[in-house]
């Protein structure tokens, strides 16, 4: 079943358009990860705050990414990652247009 996992955390930037281009490697790398469907990139300037929301293929996949990037986000100096796996309802998300994959079971 499909896992999507929300990330956040205190980021000191960089922000908007720079921090697509200075992470925009990063960004092409997440494509190959094992189970991942997409990302949603999530920042707050204001709050100083980084993060995303990502659908995974199973939660095992979920679980392995969230351990390797919270050791990665650690190595560039974030101390704590929050995070949680949630089921997809997808009856409820189709009717508000959201992008489950191709085949999100209910």
């Amino acid at each position: 079943m499909k896992k999507l996992l929300q990330l956040h955390f205190s980021f000191n930037g960089p922000f908007g358009e720079e921090m697509s281009a200075a992470l925009r490697e990063l960004a092409e790398s997440i494509n190959h990860e094992p189970g991942f469907i997409w990302k949603i990139w999530t920042e707050n300037a204001d709050n100083r705050e980084g993060g995303g929301i990502y659908l995974f293929e199973d939660e095992a996949s979920a679980l392995a990414y969230l351990d390797m990037h919270a050791a990665r986000l650690k190595a560039f100096g974030v101390d704590e990652v929050h995070s949680r796996i949630f089921n997809i309802n997808a009856p409820l998300t189709r009717i508000n247009n959201g992008n489950t994959g191709a085949d999100v079971q209910s």
